[in-house]
């Protein structure tokens, strides 16, 4: 029996945070509105997922990715075979994580159908993975608080953002030093704010200070002066805005301009994920999956993709700290640096919380 994909439903949820997240140059948020996308075969299973909507990042909103969804593409897949979702959803343009939403939620409703676990469908084989937190831009000991707070939650690698006043950055980064010494290791993402003419300079001084990598440096459209300052070895390179899709991750790997490929499954889905996984390995490249400041269901469905074979560095799995409220019904606990792969699995939707959530 051919299972089809039965219907496809959209929930808009608002989650107040315990603080605010800034990057890059003028980027904010201080809560988390993202849409929960369900998807029914037509056997009974289902699936679901978190579409985290970013107007400064996709160009998509809550009340965009509702609507390409009812619009667009669930009159596209409803009534036909699960297994072509992905492929069908393909000539619907951009809509990044509505795509990628619903093809989360296919391959959990796939798993439901098969009687198996999503990270056996998916082929995992970890059974813990590496967190990382992102820490925000903002005042030093508001920062510094919440690194305190999340390193007593678990959290043994930090990112830090980096790009808007660098004097401030570098103090930042050796308060950070002195608080934990070598218990937490440190890294950097610039979401593309540093210049060509400095970049070098300020790699060199974050790999003097012990950082591991630093994530975007540079402008996307800079293409020629990435791979040139990815060919100086200043400090390893990390692909986030110059790889979206698998498309551009061809051209990143062509050209050379980085390090680690860091996939983040809100906006590729898992089909596509998986070809990208594929080819930065083959091509040698390191891997870590990023967060789209995902409440705890995103941030189980990045986890169960981190525990495939390969990943090895630092995921972002852990932006649910920043959350006063969520829609599940656990807290996911990372002990030592570390979320477990059956406490992802546990993780289901609270029907009760999710309606309290609902806008």
């Amino acid at each position: 029996m051919t299972l089809t994909i039965s219907a496809i439903t959209t929930t808009v949820f608002r989650l107040p945070m315990d603080g605010e997240l800034k990057w890059g140059k003028s980027s904010r948020m201080d809560e988390v509105r993202h849409v929960l996308v369900q998807v029914a075969l037509s056997d009974g299973s289902t699936g679901v997922a978190e579409a985290p909507p970013r107007p400064t990042i996709y160009g998509e909103t809550e009340t965009s990715v509702t609507h390409i969804v009812g619009s667009e593409l669930a009159p596209r897949l409803i009534g036909k075979p699960a297994a072509q979702a992905a492929a069908l959803m393909q000539v619907v343009k951009n809509n990044h994580t509505a795509r990628g939403a619903i093809d989360m939620a296919v391959h959990d409703a796939l798993a439901q159908s098969a009687g198996v676990t999503l990270a056996a469908h998916l082929g995992c084989t970890q059974d813990r993975m590496p967190v990382s937190f992102i820490l925000s831009i903002g005042d030093r000991d508001t920062v510094l608080a919440e690194a305190a707070r999340v390193v007593k939650q678990g959290v043994r690698v930090l990112k830090v953002k980096v790009g808007r006043d660098w004097d401030e950055d570098i103090a930042r980064i050796r308060d950070l030093q002195k608080m934990f010494g070598a218990t937490v290791a440190l890294y950097a993402d610039a979401n593309e704010c540093m210049d060509p003419e400095d970049a070098a300079r300020k790699l060199n001084t974050l790999h003097g200070l012990g950082l591991r990598y630093c994530e975007e440096p540079l402008p996307v459209e800079l293409i020629r002066e990435r791979a040139l300052l990815r060919a100086g070895g200043h400090l390893p390179l990390i692909a986030d805005d110059s790889a979206f899709t698998y498309r551009d991750l061809v051209r990143e790997l062509e050209l050379d301009t980085f390090d680690i490929l860091n996939i983040k499954t809100p906006r590729t889905g898992y089909t596509e994920s998986l070809h990208m996984l594929a080819a930065a390995q083959a091509a040698g490249k390191g891997v870590m999956v990023g967060s789209q400041a995902g409440s705890a269901i995103g941030t189980a469905r990045a986890a169960i993709f981190a525990a495939l074979p390969g990943i090895a560095h630092p995921s972002e799995l852990s932006f649910f700290l920043k959350l006063k409220e969520d829609i599940v019904d656990r807290t996911l606990p990372i002990r030592d640096g570390f979320l477990h792969i059956a406490d992802v699995l546990a993780l289901q939707i609270d029907p009760t919380r999710l309606q309290a959530a609902a806008v």
